[in-house]
């Protein structure tokens, strides 16, 4: 057990080693979902003080995921029955933390939480996000720049500590999900034992 856990940490260490370089890092499919895709990377960076880029990149050779048809980019709830890409976002040391939700629509959500899934509310103060979703050779792209510089208890001058998801639908209402690593037991992205890069 002991050994597993190791394993999972190092892991872990390895993949905010690589964020914190701004290289590509994968992100793990938690055993108890079944996808046909094959690889979920991401990427992120803080361009701006108070602004995060990220993007996301999937393989599937088979032509078998879901994507939302697009849509306006309107705020829009429960983006996460879908395909649907996700952050978590807190500094260090604080219970609060918000949910940024990325569709392949470019339809998103912003909630702020006072603690473990307390106290959800719509994140006061966010702006539309530029997205961009693309075709590639052998998957797809998506491609974010998040002003969050209206999001209370983010400040510019601290490192902030991200849990980097994703939700994939690889066939009508067969989701799986992606992390840079989940703790034990169940599937749960609120997890901050999962939430293992920094920028």
């Amino acid at each position: 057990m002991e050994s597993k856990r190791s394993t999972r940490l190092l892991a872990a260490a390895v993949a905010m080693s690589q964020i914190g370089a701004m290289t590509r890092a994968p992100l793990i499919r938690h055993p108890n979902t079944p996808s046909t895709i094959t690889r979920v990377e991401v990427e992120v960076s803080r361009p701006a003080p108070r602004v995060l880029s990220l993007r996301y990149v999937l393989a599937d050779p088979n032509g078998s995921l879901v994507v939302p048809l697009p849509a306006s980019g309107a705020r829009k709830d429960d983006l996460w029955k879908r395909t649907c890409f996700e952050a978590f976002i807190c500094v260090p040391e604080s219970d609060a933390y918000y949910e940024l939700n990325l569709s392949p629509s470019t339809e998103w959500a912003a909630y702020r939480f006072d603690g473990f899934r307390a106290g959800m509310a719509m994140a006061a103060g966010a702006v539309t996000p530029q997205l961009e979703w693309i075709r590639t050779c052998d998957g797809y792209d998506l491609r974010a720049l998040a002003d969050l510089s209206g999001l209370v208890g983010l400040p510019e001058g601290s490192p902030w500590r991200l849990g980097l998801t994703a939700v994939i639908e690889d066939r009508p209402d067969q989701l799986s999900y992606w992390a840079l690593t989940h703790p034990p037991g169940v599937q749960d992205f609120h997890n901050a034992d999962g939430w293992t890069a920094e920028v």
